[in-house]
């Protein structure tokens, strides 16, 4: 039994279910999202079939989605705290511990029943992760990526320095821009009206 909880664990740790937090924030953005595609991030994390999803539940996974990004978008910690404890005294039940009839192992719950809806559900579990990477971190769990043509959320941890970038990716493309802004800078600072050279 251990090597099944152990397992589970490693699964639904507190910063897996942040990443998983960051990954389903980006998959509902789009008014479009596919509840397929949204099933597929779920079971990325660990979530076990059968995971049926319809339009309507995708709509309002998308809605607690939006309160979430707030928590990625403080510039602070006690700006991220506000908006926790906010989401925490609206929108979660009592903490509790389940094992989902026995099919787990025991493990935290803030959503008000085992069977909540997945809104609730992506609120209540993602509170949690966050408020505890907050608390272990002293700084916001996660940031909005720097990159004005991404805007995804991502987990911000480690001891190294703050990420800005969602991805690789994201941080070469803003590098690249960057660059080319400054080349063509210098070319433009090189051709002065008045300067023909003979």
């Amino acid at each position: 039994m251990s090597s099944i909880a152990d397992d589970w664990s490693t699964r639904h740790s507190v910063l897996t279910t942040a990443r998983r937090t960051a990954a389903l924030i980006n998959a509902v953005a789009d008014d479009r999202a596919d509840p397929s595609t949204v099933a597929e991030v779920l079971r990325a994390y660990g979530e076990m079939d059968p995971i049926d999803l319809t339009p309507r539940d995708v709509a309002a996974m998308r809605t607690a989605a939006a309160q979430l990004r707030e928590v990625f978008a403080a510039d602070s910690a006690a700006d991220a705290a506000t908006t926790l404890n906010h989401l925490l005294r609206e929108h979660t039940g009592p903490l509790r511990l389940t094992s989902h009839g026995g099919s787990t192992p025991w493990h935290p719950h803030l959503d008000h029943e085992d069977d909540a809806p997945w809104e609730e559900w992506l609120l209540a579990s993602s509170c949690m992760a966050l408020t505890v990477l907050l608390w272990d971190h002293q700084r916001p769990p996660g940031r909005i990526c720097a990159s004005p043509d991404c805007q995804n959320v991502f987990i911000s941890h480690g001891s190294g320095p703050e990420r800005h970038y969602c991805s690789r990716r994201c941080a070469t493309r803003e590098r690249v821009k960057a660059h080319r802004r400054s080349r063509s800078a210098e070319q433009h600072q090189d051709v002065r009206p008045g300067s023909n050279a003979t």
